[in-house]
């Protein structure tokens, strides 16, 4: 049966790229999953977020697959992963079981489908990588999909790469005029420009059997018939997945929800996707000449768009820009560590935190710090410090510092850790902060059952737990004072006893639940219930 797919490699997603192909599984859960080749288990994972529960197999010529967001393992590998969970008594574990453990046939039943972890909906995410843990696109192995569609262009747009190169007059991002062809492909309105320039397109493709927007596969631009640069998604690491924010314009990206590729490399970006990078993808124009850009879109099937750029070589005085006044604005340094502090509040910028020297707002307000908008990329974590020593001790353990959101009541917790009078948080995005206290404990709730019931009749035990300030943190359940396990499914805030488990072998139960959130609140829940 040809898959049907709903995400495809190196598709471009919030944070990172796309590290393999998300399988439709018509919106159910519990589709067989089938081992691609012999081999055998090296990993397995369960988180709450992420992938779920993901399965990792090694195969003979090294190369790794990896199966993610499943319902549950075949019922060999479910017995030994539960019995790590039982031992462990946590429902997050990771495990590397030897070569010689879990053997691995071909097409032999290993999973389930499911929708765990951070997925959206009900679906297979599959992977392979190299010896060197990096993704591989899967349709490099045999994989295919019914895909006769050319890829779509929404936009182009050009770049100035200085304050000496104009594009229409402007010294700034012009978006172009898109002239759709009969064809499929696309002309652009003639521009004028002179001086270094680079371009940008937004892209996607669709595939014969769904409506999905996914990826493309490559990325080539030429100028006067010479090749300027190829973007080639046929692998890459997951260190460098990170730096997806120096490929779009992410500033445009935080104001439109649209990425825009840039077919240009700026400085301080390690991506290993470019190939033929003739002067890092700019092109020079000269005053009174004619020139031809093109870029030419393709997916993994070979179906291509091309894009045709005319361009008219013409001096023009670049319009003066908007005058800024960075005189109430901090530089923070791309070279160096740089310190901002203002009252109690100190933020910590280490080398490389950001891509390029940024001027940025630094504002202190009582307890709320704003730091710029979310519209710089950022590379790695900077840190936020409040100096507490003006609090009462006994309000210190509550306190944590969160995100402000325009439609969020609460600020939402950002990782904190308190060492003394110091309040630590690291994030890598910018925006505005603020020193928020939780002193309400989480909810826990029964679905399935009451106190003193009989579940005889029952698979399943149930519970919904929340927490509307700081956020979930740890849950333990015991069952007459025996450690169960219990799956948490963050997106239906349930937690989930499979009885099958053959844990609970009294008539009589003493249930116990204790929930804590991010800054220790805890709930205790207890009730009895009885089983024949």
């Amino acid at each position: 049966m040809t898959p049907v797919l709903s995400g495809t490699f190196g598709e471009l997603r919030s944070s990172h790229f796309h590290g393999g192909l998300d399988i439709k599984t018509q919106q159910r859960e519990g589709l067989k999953v089938y081992a691609s080749a012999k081999g055998y288990v090296s990993r397995i994972k369960i988180s709450h977020y992420g992938y779920g529960k993901a399965l990792y197999i090694t195969h003979p010529n090294g190369y790794t697959t990896v199966y993610g967001h499943l319902q549950k393992f075949s019922a060999r590998l479910e017995a030994y992963i539960k019995e790590c969970q039982y031992d462990k008594e946590s429902y997050e574990v990771e495990v590397f079981p030897n070569s010689n453990e879990l053997p691995i046939e071909t097409d032999e039943i290993i999973a389930y489908s499911g929708n765990t972890g951070g997925s959206g909906g009900p679906h297979l995410h599959f992977e392979i990588r190299d010896n060197q843990e990096r993704p591989l696109n899967p349709m490099l192995f045999g994989i295919g999909v019914k895909d006769t569609k050319q890829p779509f262009v929404l936009g182009v747009y050009a770049y100035p790469k200085d304050d000496k190169s104009t594009i229409n007059g402007k010294s700034s991002r012009v978006k172009l005029r898109l002239i759709p062809k009969k064809d499929g492909d696309y002309d652009v309105e003639k521009l004028s420009a002179f001086g270094n320039i680079g371009f940008g397109v937004t892209t996607y493709d669709r595939q014969d059997l769904a409506a999905n927007k996914n990826g493309v596969s490559n990325i080539q631009s030429f100028f006067n018939g010479n090749k300027s640069l190829e973007i080639d998604f046929k692998r890459f690491s997951f260190d460098e997945t990170k730096h997806i924010k120096r490929l779009i314009d992410y500033e445009y990206f935080k104001s439109k929800k649209s990425r825009i590729q840039k077919l240009f490399i700026e400085p301080n970006n390690p991506l290993s996707l470019y190939k033929d990078a003739f002067d890092n993808g700019y092109v020079r124009v000269e005053d009174s000449t004619s020139s031809v850009y093109r870029i030419r879109v393709r997916d993994y099937n070979g179906n291509e768009t091309w894009v045709n750029v005319p361009i008219e070589g013409k001096y023009a005085n670049p319009k003066e820009k908007e005058h800024i006044d960075l005189s109430d604005k901090t530089l923070v340094y791309n070279n160096q560590s740089t310190t901002l502090e203002e009252g109690h509040i100190k933020v910590n910028f280490y080398e490389n935190t950001v891509y390029d020297d940024e001027y940025i707002d630094f504002k202190v307000s009582s307890d709320t710090l704003f730091l710029h908008k979310d519209n710089i990329p950022l590379q790695k974590n900077f840190h936020i410090n409040y100096d507490l020593s003006n609090y009462k001790s006994e309000h210190l353990d509550k306190l944590f510092i969160g995100r402000v959101y325009r439609f969020y009541k609460n600020p939402l917790y950002v990782s904190t850790k308190r060492k003394g009078n110091t309040l630590t948080a690291k994030t890598k995005v910018f925006g505005t902060y603020t020193l928020a206290m939780d002193t309400v404990a989480p909810t826990i709730t029964p679905v399935n059952f009451k106190d003193k019931k009989w579940l005889s009749k029952y698979r399943y035990l149930s519970v919904r737990i929340d927490d509307d300030i700081s956020g979930i943190s740890k849950y333990r359940a015991t069952v007459n004072g025996k450690w169960i396990l219990m799956e948490y499914d963050y997106k239906t805030k349930l937690l989930v006893h499979d009885f099958n488990d053959n844990i609970v072998r009294d008539t009589k139960n003493e249930l116990k639940i204790i929930v804590t959130d991010n800054v220790g609140n805890s709930s205790t829940f207890e009730a009895t219930f009885f089983r024949k």
